[in-house]
């Protein structure tokens, strides 16, 4: 009697897996249809928005003097009040135009301010609309002006050499991430819930085939699902909406392995939402209790920075959180593992700490 190969089995048990993975309409849509839908959107939109300049004080400026009151009062000019990195960081990722210096020069010298604009030279269009915005209220400032501009206030402009930083490059990770979360959970959870509730992993053990197979062979065939809608989307964002990959084609594959770690921790979470359901009708309850707070928290729509400061902490701690953080850096920073390090090592401890939970709840039956 031939030997039973567990290898032929585990092959059998992904291509079953897989086949039933597809004939899942919910599989489908947390894979493709829910983060496409939202990188359509997204990368379509933009046109039709109010006019607004977004510009901060400078690092060290002087915004006592009467010229920082007056612009402050220009409805179109919206200010942000942020630290110095941050500032350096908005500057960056073009969520603000500029940042303006602005310095009183001593009694009687002339010109009495020295105005300084340093933009994003992805937002030099703006910074030129800002540059003749502040010329305007300089001018407006003396009946002479025609005549004198030059004595009231000097106005230079320094544009930054930095890339464009698309509305699709911050959502396109986000979605990306959010995709592989919720299939995990909820994909993961359905389907070992099903395969108990049936009585097909009871008939599995009257079988040679062994209980680890069965685990890897659904979490291969998960994978290989899941890192097809990785190569659909981002190569949706790259060719469509030119979604940047810093390092063209090794960035492609770091942002490739590092969701097929993702993968693997998120299922870890199916694990335990179908061990500890008691039904397929609260499965989706109990699924949303992890994804839903990480899809709002975890910056998949939205900078985190926008939350009070009290929570912050909270919302980078989430798995969610880290993984955004990773594929982003590596997007449109050209980061490598080294630099992506913390982040990876949060998701390694996360694994450890959701699979070491799994094991305790897990059921075969």
């Amino acid at each position: 009697m031939a030997k039973y190969s567990n290898a032929h089995a585990m092959r059998s048990l992904i291509k079953a897996s897989l086949q039933a993975i597809l004939k899942t309409p919910s599989a489908i849509f947390f894979a493709f249809a829910f983060p496409l839908i939202f990188i359509l959107v997204f990368g379509f939109m933009g046109s039709g928005s109010t006019f607004s300049i977004h510009v901060a004080a400078a690092p060290g400026s002087d915004t006592t003097n009467r010229l920082y009151a007056i612009l402050h009062n220009i409805p179109v000019l919206k200010w942000t009040s942020k630290d110095t990195a941050s500032i350096n960081k908005l500057l960056k990722q073009g969520d603000i135009v500029a940042t303006i210096a602005i310095q009183k020069q001593p009694e009687g010298a002339k010109p009495e301010y020295k105005v300084r604009i340093n933009a994003a030279s992805s937002e030099v269009d703006k910074a030129q609309q800002l540059k003749n915005i502040l010329a305007s209220v300089v001018a407006q400032q003396d009946p002479e002006i025609q005549k004198r501009q030059e004595e009231i206030a000097s106005i230079d402009m320094h544009v930054s050499e930095v890339r464009d930083y698309k509305t699709i490059d911050f959502i396109l990770p986000g979605q990306l991430s959010f995709s592989l979360l919720a299939s995990g959970v909820f994909g993961t959870a359905f389907v070992f819930f099903n395969l108990r509730n049936t009585l097909v992993l009871k008939r599995f053990f009257a079988t040679p085939v062994r209980k680890e197979v069965i685990v890897v062979s659904e979490g291969i065939a998960r994978m290989l699902f899941q890192l097809v809608s990785v190569v659909v989307i981002i190569g949706l964002g790259y060719f469509v909406f030119g979604f940047t990959l810093y390092n063209g084609f090794a960035t492609f594959l770091n942002m490739f392995l590092v969701c097929a770690l993702s993968i693997l921790i998120f299922m870890g979470f199916g694990f335990i939402v179908g061990s500890v359901s008691k039904s397929d009708a609260t499965i989706p309850i109990v699924s949303n209790l992890i994804v839903m707070p990480q899809m709002l928290l975890a910056g998949t729509f939205f900078s985190t920075d926008n939350f009070p400061a009290w929570m912050q902490p909270f919302c980078k701690a989430l798995p969610l959180s880290f993984l955004n953080d990773a594929l982003r850096k590596m997007s449109f920073e050209g980061a490598n593992f080294w630099t992506i390090r913390l982040d990876i090592l949060a998701l390694l401890v996360w694994g450890v700490i959701i699979y070491a939970v799994a094991g305790k709840v897990f059921k075969w039956e």
